[in-house]
């Protein structure tokens, strides 16, 4: 499972209760790109909506079909040797993400509860598939961001000290 990239500043900005796996929605040369490591997740975050996209993917749409989720304001770089297929390529354009029935059902649920927001943790692949790792977590405050940093020092020098014996 080697990781393509991870969103570090992830885990110092927010507590993250539980993670869930998706698949991307990509396009060829975005596949390219991304397994060069050209992709950024700085500022993106996930999001669920019920608004039909403008081409969709089906002619037949379910008039009770669950909402779609999103990955949005993540930057993947063009694939230079495809530049002429890809003549109007937005990098930061939505991203559509695939999870199970369950799991969106299940996010829908927990999204509900006020201050809770979905995050892109980090993009590795399994076999040959792009995955995305999402998070459901919640902003920390200032005093809590401290608090992590001072048992972080404390469990360095306890290594250090048992280093040495």
């Amino acid at each position: 499972m080697p990781t393509i990239t991870i969103n570090k500043h992830i885990y110092h900005n927010y507590q993250i209760l539980e993670t869930f796996e998706a698949g991307i929605v990509l396009t060829g040369p975005e596949v390219k790109s991304l397994k060069k490591g050209q992709i950024n997740l700085k500022g993106s975050y996930v999001t669920l909506d019920s608004k039909i996209p403008e081409k969709p993917l089906s002619n037949v749409i379910s008039k009770y079909s669950l909402p779609c989720v999103w990955l949005v304001n993540c930057h993947i770089s063009a694939y230079a040797p495809a530049a002429n297929v890809q003549k109007n390529y937005q990098p930061t354009h939505s991203r559509k993400l695939l999870l199970k029935k369950k799991e969106i059902n299940s996010l829908i649920g927990k999204l509900k509860t006020p201050g809770l927001t979905l995050l892109p943790i980090k993009v590795y692949t399994k076999g040959k598939i792009i995955k995305l790792e999402i998070g459901l977590g919640k902003g920390k405050k200032k005093f809590d961001k401290r608090e992590d940093i001072k048992k972080r020092e404390v469990k360095r020098k306890i290594e250090r000290v048992m280093k040495n014996f």
